[in-house]
């Protein structure tokens, strides 16, 4: 997850010196800036649906432990009453 975010900070960082270069040059963007620039953008725009995608992926992940541990409270919920009965009718 780390890596994702050092990675598009990283690409954000690239596109805005990108950017700042091209904004700042005397002659205007030539076509290669532009294509660089536009590469850039659909690798930000890719990077964030990652990260999205990732983001969705954990949350699922933090529902199906959070029930199976509420499953687990629940386990051993009835294996002290279980044991509690036992011991009641002398077991």
């Amino acid at each position: 997850m780390m890596n994702f975010k050092k990675l598009l900070n990283s690409a954000l960082a690239v596109l805005f010196i990108a950017g700042t270069i091209g904004f700042a040059g005397c002659s205007g963007v030539s076509e290669e800036e532009m294509a660089a620039l536009e590469a850039l953008r659909a690798e930000v725009n890719a990077l964030e649906k990652e990260v999205n995608s990732l983001k969705s992926e954990k949350t699922a992940l933090e529902r199906q432990i959070a029930e199976k541990n509420a499953k687990l409270e629940q386990c051993a919920k009835d294996k002290a009453e279980a044991q509690k009965n036992l011991k009641t009718m002398g077991y």
